[in-house]
C-alpha cells in the first residue's frame, strides 16, 4: 500500500493489555505508520446500553405518526 492508500483508514484493532496493538485485517505497510487510536466501550457495555435503551425508543418510534413517516420506504 502507498502512502496515500493508506490517509484516513479506520482499522478495528483492540490494544492488548501488554500494550501490543492487534489489527482485525491484515495491513501490509512499507513503513511506519502514525495512527490514532480511539477507544470505545466494550461490546458487553455496549450492548447492555442498547437493551435498556429500547423500551423508551420503543415508546417514541411505535406510534402511528412515524409508521406514516416511513411509508414512502416500503
Amino acid at each position: 500500500m502507498n502512502r496515500k492508500d493508506l490517509m484516513l483508514k479506520t482499522i478495528e484493532a483492540v490494544l492488548e493489555k501488554d500494550g501490543r496493538l492487534r489489527l482485525k485485517e491484515y495491513l501490509e505497510l512499507t513503513h511506519a505508520q502514525r495512527v490514532l487510536v480511539t477507544f470505545l466501550e466494550e461490546e458487553e457495555e455496549v450492548m447492555e446500553t442498547a437493551l435498556l435503551s429500547e423500551p423508551a425508543l420503543a415508546k417514541d418510534w411505535n406510534r402511528p405518526e412515524e409508521d406514516a413517516a416511513w411509508q414512502h420506504l416500503q
